[in-house]
């Protein structure tokens, strides 16, 4: 259970976004405004921040800059809702330091994917070892080890991998995984995620069967029964 701060205008989104996240389990504080939103945050620190872009008093960009200025509010991980005709204010808000964003109009599930997501890989934050089942993933010597065995993985395997394993028993979506290993989550390149799985799959043997394949949506790394 976390304790989520949502800031957006439009009530009927805001209250989609209340419902969904209370129903799975988090504390829930919208606002309306930057203005009762920065009150707020003075009294008491979210776990994470859904923020809108378009807000009636300031802009959603010009937020995340003063969260990231500010020593107690820098670390807060940030989810950017933006609209489809809206791309540069993704691109800003990725440069200012949120660490996440959703396209609007957005699906419950996505909303809830990424928001538990983002939750387990900042929670992660500081961690050098990975562990999930035979799998160990040594961070800080960049080392991947199978029954104790070393396996050797390229730059994206290995990093698509942390990821899967960061998130363990959360299905990420494919253009989840593109945006966090590649920096992009343009439709047309997911196709790569599916190849990097293959031969990840491949290079860990039967340890690779814990990645198991969601259907129209993407991939989940757990534990087999």
């Amino acid at each position: 259970m976390a304790l989520i701060y949502i800031v957006e205008d439009d009530e009927s989104i805001r209250e989609i976004e209340t419902i969904a996240l209370k129903n799975s389990g988090h504390m829930i504080v919208s606002f309306s405004n930057a203005t009762d939103f920065y009150k707020k945050i003075k009294e008491m620190l979210p776990e994470l921040v859904l923020l809108d872009v378009m807000l009636p008093d300031e802009n959603g960009n010009e937020i995340v800059k003063k969260l990231r200025s500010n020593p107690e509010t820098k670390r807060i991980p940030i989810i950017m809702v933006t609209a489809k005709t809206t791309e540069m204010d993704m691109i800003k808000g990725l440069d200012n330091g949120a660490d996440d964003y959703i396209k609007k109009p957005f699906s419950i599930m996505e909303l809830i994917t990424r928001v538990k997501a983002l939750l387990r890989r900042t929670s992660s934050e500081g961690e050098s070892i990975y562990e999930m089942g035979d799998i160990v993933i040594d961070h800080e010597r960049h080392v991947v080890k199978v029954n104790g065995e070393p396996v050797e993985l390229t730059f994206k395997e290995y990093e698509l991998l942390r990821c899967l394993v960061a998130n363990k028993n959360v299905v990420l979506t494919r253009e989840v995984l593109m945006l966090n290993v590649w920096g992009t989550d343009f439709a047309g390149e997911t196709r790569t995620v599916d190849m990097h799985i293959k031969t990840l799959r491949q290079k860990l043997g039967e340890a690779g069967e814990m990645i198991r394949t969601v259907r129209s949506v993407g991939y989940v790394i757990e534990e087999q029964e």
